[in-house]
C-alpha cells in the first residue's frame, strides 16, 4: 500500500468477470475477496482490528498522537524514497491521510456496489497495515434492502430502498471519517471542507479505478453520481464526481488538489484542478 500513487484511474480493459459478487456467510466479505483478486496490492479481511507489528487501527489514528505521528513519519521515509528529496511537512500529511482513506473508503464502497450491502464501520472496527497493504474490518452490522437474503440475520439493519441505501453509505462514510479529519487537520493544515474534499475524491476514484478492474465501471460511474450529486450531494462531502465522456473513456476532476505538484512541478495528475 505505501506504493499507491497519488493518482488512480481506471484501466481501459476489465481483469476481472463483471458477475455480481456471491454471496458470502459473512456480509461484505463476499466483495472484500473480490477485491483481492483483481487488486493484491490491497486486501481487506473481515476480522477484528489488529495491533502488531505494522498495524494501527483507525481508533488509534482518530484519538492517538503517537500513532498518527508514525504513520506520518512513513510516508516522510516514502517520501524521500520515491521523490529524492524531503516532502513539505503538511503535503506528507495529506499523502499520508490519502494513502488511508483510498483503501478503507473501498471496504464501504465495494459491498455497496456489488452487493447492495454498506457496513457499519466506526473506527473502532478497522485496522491498516501500510507495509503488507492490508485492513482488517469486521463491522457492527450493515444496512441492506428489503429483499436483500441477509435481510433477517440480526446484524442486518433494513432500509426501505436504494435512496435510503445510498443515505446509509454517506452516513457511515462520515461517522468514520470526521474523527479521522479531525485528528489529521493540524498536520495537514487544511479546513474542513478542503479535507472533506479529499475523502470525496478518494471516495469517487478509489471505486471507479477498482471497478475498472472488476468490469463494473458503467455502474459505478452511475451508482457514484447518485451518491453524491444534486440533492444527495449532502455535508460534510464537497463537490460531485463530475463524470464526463474524454479520449474515448471517462475522466473527472478532482475537487481537491493532492499536491502532488509540489514534490513533481512539471507533472499535473490527469484529473487534477490546476489544470482547468
Amino acid at each position: 500500500m505505501t506504493t499507491y500513487q497519488v493518482e488512480q484511474t481506471p484501466t481501459a480493459t476489465a481483469t476481472a468477470s463483471a458477475a455480481p459478487a456471491a454471496r458470502d456467510a459473512l456480509p461484505c466479505r463476499g466483495s472484500w475477496l473480490r477485491l483481492g483478486q483483481v487488486f493484491p496490492d490491497l486486501r481487506i479481511h473481515h476480522a477484528a482490528p489488529r495491533t502488531g507489528p505494522g498495524w494501527t487501527t483507525a481508533a488509534a489514528l482518530a484519538g492517538d498522537a503517537a500513532a498518527l505521528e508514525a504513520m506520518v513519519a512513513l510516508d516522510e521515509r516514502l517520501g524521500l524514497d520515491l521523490y529524492g528529496a524531503p516532502t513539505r511537512p503538511d503535503v506528507t500529511a495529506g499523502f499520508s491521510l490519502h494513502r488511508y482513506a483510498w483503501p478503507v473508503a473501498l471496504a464501504f464502497t465495494l459491498p455497496w456496489l456489488l452487493e447492495r450491502r454498506v457496513p457499519v464501520l466506526p473506527p473502532s472496527r478497522v485496522s491498516i497495515n501500510r507495509t503488507t497493504g492490508e485492513l482488517t474490518a469486521r463491522p457492527a452490522g450493515f444496512h441492506c434492502l428489503p429483499d436483500d437474503p441477509a435481510a433477517g440475520r440480526a446484524d442486518a439493519l433494513v432500509v426501505p430502498d436504494r435512496r435510503a441505501l445510498d443515505a446509509a453509505l454517506r452516513t457511515a462514510l462520515a461517522e468514520h471519517f470526521a474523527p479521522v479529519l479531525d485528528s489529521f487537520r493540524p498536520l495537514v493544515r487544511r479546513g474542513p471542507r478542503t479535507l472533506w474534499g479529499l475523502v470525496t475524491d478518494d471516495v469517487v476514484d478509489g471505486l471507479w479505478y477498482v471497478a475498472g478492474l472488476l468490469g463494473e465501471e458503467p455502474r459505478a460511474v452511475a451508482a457514484l453520481e447518485a451518491l453524491l450529486t444534486g440533492d444527495a450531494a449532502a455535508a460534510p462531502f464537497v463537490g460531485t464526481p463530475g463524470f464526463r465522456a474524454e479520449g474515448g473513456g471517462r475522466a473527472r476532476t478532482r475537487v481537491s488538489c493532492c499536491l502532488y505538484y509540489t514534490v513533481r512541478p512539471t507533472e499535473l495528475c490527469v484529473s487534477c484542478p490546476r489544470a482547468k
